[in-house]
């Protein structure tokens, strides 16, 4: 199996099947149905969120077939010669269905004077011609295409839609898989379908037995193995910097993207507030996690932080506070690791 064959082979062919955007299904299901076709839409979103999909069912939902769908990436398109190739095609007949589709991904790629020379087939298209600008970037599409188009902004799917799609597609595979890997791997795909499908696929084809532990997803995606993850949240709790920064030395010398290892430490610092403070949220967290995890974190869940003259100790809602601050500094950071060391600083007194 390639790599993208799950996400191919699991890509959603109707509306019905389309997860994470009911807000948008619902409104083209409605538009179709009352007959108010748009002659252009932007669809806009992050990676992997399934404006393609969308679009291609749009398409097929109007009554379009292949022939008649017109796919362009405009990343490799974007010269004001290929729109004007564009505009010439426009002119003709659709083959064989009422319209012909044309979708643009990655459409910001264009340039200036290929927005130019689009704006008037935009502006006032043949009756037979729907345009769908698909784009990660929208900020960069010109006013002039916007104010002529109906925009719709795809919504990042959450953990737990994209953990129900993991547990779905594994099953189907015949796989099984613990309810941690899910999450973790869930919790890998950053909101997004198709980077979650491709963790998914590298897991499935590196397994040997059919069942998915979690040590084999920290093993086949290089995510930071549970103990370094907990290493760095104990250190917190017991006030000992040396036990934080032996974790975080250990996460370096492993090649661990600093980012994803500090998500993985706010995920849990998450699971410990609620613990503490959310009853009701703990058989779902047992669920999510291995139960030396579960039980790590609940034991500090269960303590009450001190209060000193200098603040409350251990791991409260500031201390999360403070690691959110420091983490949008791990992109920027020259060396990754240094807000980490610098977090412990702060927090451990």
């Amino acid at each position: 199996m390639t790599e993208s064959a799950l996400y191919r082979k699991y890509r959603p062919n109707k509306f019905k099947e389309v997860l994470g955007q009911d807000h948008i299904v619902k409104v083209l299901e409605s538009s179709i149905k009352n007959g108010n076709i748009a002659h252009a839409y932007i669809f806009a979103g992050s990676r992997g969120t399934g404006k393609t999909s969308v679009a291609r069912i749009l398409a097929k939902e109007i009554g379009t077939t292949p022939n008649d769908i017109l796919e362009i990436d405009a990343a490799s398109n974007t010269g004001v010669d290929d729109i004007r190739a564009l505009n010439e095609s426009v002119s003709t007949l659709p083959f064989e269905s009422k319209y012909k589709v044309y979708i643009l991904d990655e459409a910001h790629m264009l340039s200036k004077s290929a927005w130019n020379a689009l704006l008037k087939t935009i502006e006032e298209p043949p009756k037979h011609v729907i345009f769908i600008l698909a784009t990660t970037e929208a900020n960069k599409i010109p006013d002039t295409i916007v104010s002529r188009c109906q925009t719709f902004s795809f919504k990042k799917p959450t953990q737990k839609v994209l953990k129900d799609v993991v547990v779905a597609i594994t099953k189907k595979e015949g796989f099984s898989l613990e309810t941690s890997s899910a999450d973790l791997i869930a919790l890998l795909g950053d909101g997004s379908f198709r980077d979650t499908q491709s963790i998914l696929q590298k897991v499935i084809s590196a397994s040997k037995d059919k069942k998915i532990s979690p040590e084999e997803v920290e093993m086949v995606t290089g995510a930071p193995k549970s103990e370094v993850v907990n290493d760095f949240i104990r250190a917190i709790d017991e006030n000992n910097i040396t036990i934080g920064l032996g974790a975080i030395s250990k996460a370096t010398e492993s090649n661990i993207d600093m980012l994803l290892y500090f998500k993985l430490i706010l995920h849990k610092m998450r699971s410990i507030l609620l613990l503490r403070n959310l009853k009701s949220s703990e058989g779902k967290l047992r669920d999510e996690m291995t139960d030396t995890d579960f039980n790590f974190l609940k034991s500090i869940a269960d303590k009450k932080p001190e209060i000193t003259e200098k603040g409350p100790t251990g791991i409260n809602s500031d201390t999360l506070l403070t690691l959110l601050f420091y983490y949008d500094m791990i992109a920027k950071a020259y060396i990754p690791e240094l807000p980490l060391e610098i977090v412990l600083t702060k927090l451990i007194k």
